[in-house]
């Protein structure tokens, strides 16, 4: 399973700091995942400066989630800054958003995946399912790092990986190593982990140990 470190920091001098700590273990063309939270969908801020990642000039593949209110207003500065995958909430989208959303970003050659939050029902998903390749799951609320995973998530997880056998589906929140045997099972391609990894003596180690499940 892919492993993907997240970056959800309040200020850019935390982000670039673990930002620089990623490029020690991971490799070039390798994926970081950035949260964008604007305090409005979520219930914090975090950083969220395209034009900051861009002065880091860094080699890896960025992958931006966009938990926002308003995910349009975001989508272009994030590509222009450099994103290849976009990741916007079903929750945030009408079906005629989800439509323009997918549209440009086929337009600018950007991978798009829809995220849900836990409680979300699939009904909900229903209508926005064609216009995406790749669903993100997210196993927490919508926020800080740190939380435990929310075990009805991976049920899911489930239904989409049947729904879509080709789909990339990709597990958030409460990625540890007791997780990661559930997240396998749920068919999960990737799951990405943030405070596991950087909260660690050693995220290299940290980040090694979720990648050998």
């Amino acid at each position: 399973m892919e492993i993907i470190p997240v970056i959800n920091c309040l200020d850019f001098k935390t982000a670039a700091g673990r930002i620089a700590k990623a490029e020690t273990f991971l490799k070039k063309g390798d994926w970081l995942h950035v949260d964008v939270a604007d305090g409005i969908f979520t219930f914090h801020k975090s950083w969220r400066n395209p034009a900051e990642w861009m002065s880091l000039d860094s080699k890896l593949n960025l992958e931006v989630h966009l938990m926002v209110e308003h995910p349009e207003h975001y989508i272009e500065q994030w590509i222009k800054a450099g994103a290849k995958r976009i990741i916007v909430h079903a929750e945030t989208l009408t079906k005629h958003m989800a439509r323009e959303i997918a549209r440009h970003a086929a337009k600018k050659k950007v991978a798009l995946m829809l995220a849900s939050n836990p409680h979300t029902a699939i009904a909900e998903l229903w209508p926005l399912l064609p216009f995406f390749s790749g669903f993100q799951v997210l196993a927490v609320d919508p926020g800080p790092a740190g939380q435990k995973i929310i075990p009805i998530a991976l049920e899911k997880a489930k239904f989409l990986r049947n729904f879509a056998p080709n789909a990339i589906i990709e597990v958030d929140g409460g990625v540890v190593p007791e997780t990661m045997k559930a997240i396998r099972a749920a068919g999960a391609d990737i799951a990405v982990a943030g405070s596991y990894i950087f909260n660690s003596r050693n995220p290299k180690k940290a980040y090694r140990k979720l990648k050998n499940f």
